[in-house]
């Protein structure tokens, strides 16, 4: 050792002068960043400085870009707003009847020509009668407006609805000084300025500069000096040289170098141990040592090997090789061995290991990404296959698939299968399954604990199950199983199977363990689907119950609807089809924000209410203003009985049609505007007023009234068909002009182009359509007369009826018909004014009105025995299937039904 030791340093020694002597010197940018010489401290000085002047030079521009954005945007918006304030027209609009009609337009103009985000008009209140975007009119301002009410601007900055702004609010006052409104005028600061974006580039890429000239210098003067002293001083080479054999003779690793002609010039303690090279090796030739032939060969070829793995006696050497002379040294090569043999048998184990937490790591991952519960155990077996066993199975109780508690697992059905392939002969997916007592199913289910069958062929118990069954599983090569319950505390939901067939050796208690711990931690993701799949139904049942089941008989519209629940959960989404007097019909749409059972219910109680305020006969907008009261008492209610949410922010819109007129009359609170296809296929979206969403109050609701012809298609929706995640209103609104734009498409087909074109992959919110093909009542189904206001025009109104009855073949109808208008006629000739209109219309019934100019509305009345009048509207009521009033500009109409024979 001795000598071996005195020849390695002998080897060692480095020759004068030369650059290589000894350990080859490390120098370059690497070493002068150590800041041990002169050179690296200027260099990491010069660095700091050029940095420093980088970070100073950048900060000072943006923020002095920063004050100059915001000073702008602060005078550009002041100006804008007061000069919108004091612009013609402006004060007059204030106090007209519809300021948003009057000051919308002239607002989005101004905004587009002074560049500035929006132009917003508001009452002294804060309501909004313009903004940029139309559904946030009607909405309270967002802003200090108590200095402005007292008539002095302010400018403030405020994080907005379209990010950081600038506003100004300045008053618009009367001439006597009375402020009567307010304009605020606001911008982006990201719309002004724009110089840090334009400096910071050139800043930055002379920073660049400056920092790669500095380096590139300084790396200069290191390489000079390195070069001249190799980096080492006579202390360094000492003390390295010192370090030399201890470390070569200490390492845990062989170390051995070859000459170029294959002779070994230097083994170090840990290659003797490992090669047993005899006393004498150095100086020897490599292929004399007796190695093992492939590891001598190696040795002596000079060839580069990684990690070539050879085995020399009993261990397993992992040996690295490089050849000495890559840069100019001698020839020759140096290798390394290590001892891999413990290693090996470590790694395979640490391999299996973490394999099996991978597995478990994806089950807990992939499984619970799923509220649906076949969908949780088709990924389930989906992950075991390959990794785990070769074919899954998983079988569930029926009332578990409904989202129910099973109460006895004695019958199940499978729900999921995976394989490396399709034709194994197990139990198809959707057939139902009794396991005898004698299975590992059965035993698993009774017991709660998982079983492992290591030979199905020798296994009489699974064998029983169904011989004909069992006997193509054992010859198609399924040899061993692992059945694990499914189960979350007490709750027995079904079982897991796991089969094996291509690897010949069995499952084992080690994989059984695993096996639990994939279905425990898979049998809380089954779970929590089965709660949401039984909340979700429940929601799901709430929800269609409140919506209407079949559209009533009327001959206006040929409606046809879908409804498509959000995947997501429930929403509140609702519509509805109501027949009113005259043969008009009502067909309204509305949208509850939110979802699950609050807004379900909440949807029903509009959907109530509807029903009962349309019972009133009364005109769209005052029944949009109804509802608008009644959504506001009830979020008072409920806010101050338990702090629940509330529902301000449903959308409805009430559409009636009129096919003796073919006018249809529209208004809506929030929701979006109608669909109108015209005969000839065009379609347009008519102008009807936005009002705000129900339950704001404080605004009146308009209506829009609509000639149709007849054919036309009027098409309603929630915002869930033209409104997702991907895409804005608009976007969906052009998609929606698309799917609708041709001729000859009855209702029905239109729904389905309508939904083929727009509806996602996976709804998040619900949606609601409904298309409605208009149909006229011709002329030859109305009879019309002006009545006299005199007692004697009663008779005429009779003969006249009469007539018209036989002509339509109604002769049978005349008594009851004529009966009817003697009273009602009688009635507006003795309490009614003006010019009495009666008509008789011929639909599904037998219509008869009467109308005059009065506002009275008639009532009810028992009159006594003794009464001599008091029986008109009783005998009415008596000889009519319906009858009421609904009131008009003009004055009211009384009218009653009769069912034709």
């Amino acid at each position: 050792m001795v000598r071996l030791l005195g020849r390695s340093r002998a080897r060692s020694t480095p020759r004068p002068g030369g650059p290589r002597a000894g350990r080859r010197p490390a120098w370059g940018p690497r070493s002068a960043l150590g800041g041990r010489s002169v050179a690296g401290q200027v260099f990491v000085l010069q660095v700091v400085i050029v940095l420093l002047l980088i970070v100073s030079a950048v900060v000072a521009l943006v923020l002095q870009v920063r004050h100059d954005s915001t000073q702008e945007a602060r005078n550009r918006s002041l100006a804008v707003a007061e000069t919108f304030a004091n612009a013609p027209g402006t004060r007059e609009a204030l106090s007209g009847p519809h300021p948003t009609l009057v000051l919308q337009p002239q607002a989005e103009a101004a905004r587009k020509r002074s560049h500035v985000d929006f132009i917003v008009v508001m009452n002294t209140d804060g309501i909004r009668y313009t903004h940029p975007k139309p559904d946030r009119i009607g909405k309270k301002f967002v802003g200090n407006t108590a200095p402005v009410l007292a008539g002095h601007p302010i400018t403030e900055e405020i994080n907005g609805t379209i990010g950081p702004l600038v506003q100004a609010t300045v008053p618009v006052k009367a001439p006597d000084g009375k402020v009567v409104g307010m304009v605020s005028a606001g911008i982006t600061t990201a719309n002004v300025g724009g110089v840090a974006d334009r400096q910071l580039p050139l800043l930055l890429g002379a920073a660049a500069a400056a920092l790669a000239l500095a380096l590139g210098g300084t790396a200069l003067v290191s390489r000079r000096l390195l070069r001249q002293t190799h980096g080492l001083g006579p202390y360094e080479m000492t003390r390295m040289y010192e370090h030399h054999d201890a470390v070569l003779h200490a390492v845990r690793e062989g170390v051995i170098i070859a000459g170029g002609e294959g002779r070994l010039l230097l083994a170090n303690d840990e290659a003797q141990r490992l090669l047993d090279l005899p006393a004498d090796a150095e100086g020897r030739h490599v292929l004399e040592l007796g190695l093992e032939a492939d590891t001598a060969d190696l040795l002596a070829s000079g060839r580069v090997a990684t990690d070539e793995v050879h085995l020399v006696g009993d261990r397993l050497l992992a040996i690295n090789q490089r050849p000495t002379d890559l840069q100019g040294g001698p020839p020759g090569s140096v290798a390394t061995l290590r001892d891999s043999t413990e290693l090996r048998a470590l790694s395979g184990r640490a391999e299996v290991a973490r394999e099996r937490l991978k597995l478990l790591y994806d089950i807990g991952v992939g499984v619970g990404t799923s509220l649906d519960v076949t969908r949780t155990a088709e990924t389930l077996a989906e992950v075991a296959v390959p990794r785990f066993a070769d074919f899954a199975t998983v079988d569930l109780a029926d009332s578990v698939l409904n989202g129910e508690e099973p109460d006895c697992v004695t019958e199940l059905r499978r729900t999921a299968y995976s394989g490396i392939r399709k034709d194994a002969p197990l139990y198809p997916v959707g057939e139902k399954i009794r396991f005898i007592a004698s299975t590992p199913q059965a035993r698993s289910l009774r017991t709660g604990e998982g079983v492992v069958e290591p030979d199905l062929e020798g296994a009489p118990g699974w064998l029983a199950q169904d011989l004909e069954r069992t006997a193509q599983v054992v010859e198609y090569g399924i040899h061993s199983l692992i059945t694990v319950p499914l189960r979350v505390g007490p709750l027995m939901m079904g079982v897991v199977n796991f089969w094996r067939s291509r690897k010949p050796e069995p499952f084992d208690e080690e994989e059984l363990a695993l096996a639990e711990e994939l279905v425990a931690r898979a049998a809380v993701s089954i779970d929590n689907a089965r709660r949401y799949t039984r909340e979700h139904t429940m929601a799901v049942t709430l929800q269609r119950s409140l919506l209407p089941r079949n559209l009533p008989e009327q001959s206006a519209l040929d409606i046809a609807y879908r409804y498509l629940p959000a995947q997501a959960g429930v929403g509140g989404d609702w519509f509805d089809v109501l027949p009113l007097s005259g043969a008009r019909v009502a067909v309204v749409v509305g949208d509850v924000v939110g979802h699950g059972l609050h807004a379900a219910a909440t949807m029903g109680r509009l959907r109530t209410a509807v029903h009962n305020f349309s019972a009133l006969d009364l005109p769209p907008d005052e029944i949009i203003g109804l509802l608008d009261e009644l959504v506001g008492r009830i979020d008072q209610d409920e806010a101050s009985a338990d702090n629940s949410a509330a529902i301000t922010g449903a959308t409805c819109l009430y559409a009636v049609y009129d096919p003796a007129s073919r006018l249809c009359t529209v208004a809506r609170a929030g929701h979006p505007p109608p669909a109108l296809v015209r005969p000839d296929g065009s379609v347009e979206f008519p102008d009807v007023p936005a009002g705000p969403p129900l339950g704001l109050g404080g605004l009146p609701f308009d209506t829009a009234e609509l000639k149709l012809e007849e054919g036309s298609r009027l098409v309603l929706y929630t915002d869930g068909l033209v409104e997702d995640r991907e895409r804005d209103i608009d976007e969906g609104l052009e998609l929606l002009r698309a799917a609708l734009t041709g001729v000859d498409r009855s209702p029905d087909d239109t729904c389905q182009v309508v939904l083929d074109a727009l509806l996602p992959d996976r709804p998040s919110d619900d949606i609601a359509l409904i298309v409605a093909g208009t149909r006229a009542l011709g002329a030859e189904h109305i009879a019309e007369w002006q009545v006299p206001s005199e007692p004697a025009a009663v008779g005429e109104v009779r003969a006249s009826v009469t007539r018209q009855l036989a002509e339509w073949g109604l002769d049978d109808m005349a008594f009851t018909t004529e009966l009817i208008l003697s009273e009602l006629v009688t009635n507006a000739i003795r309490y009614g004014s003006g010019t009495i209109q009666v008509r008789v219309l011929r639909d599904r019934s037998l219509i008869c009105e009467v109308s005059d100019n009065s506002s009275t509305s008639p009532r009810l009345r028992y009159a006594a025995t003794t009464d001599e009048g008091g029986r008109g509207l009783f005998l009415v009521a008596q000889l009519a299937e319906r009858w009421g009033t609904r009131y008009t500009q003009a004055g009211k109409v009384i009218w009653a039904e009769q069912p034709l024979p």
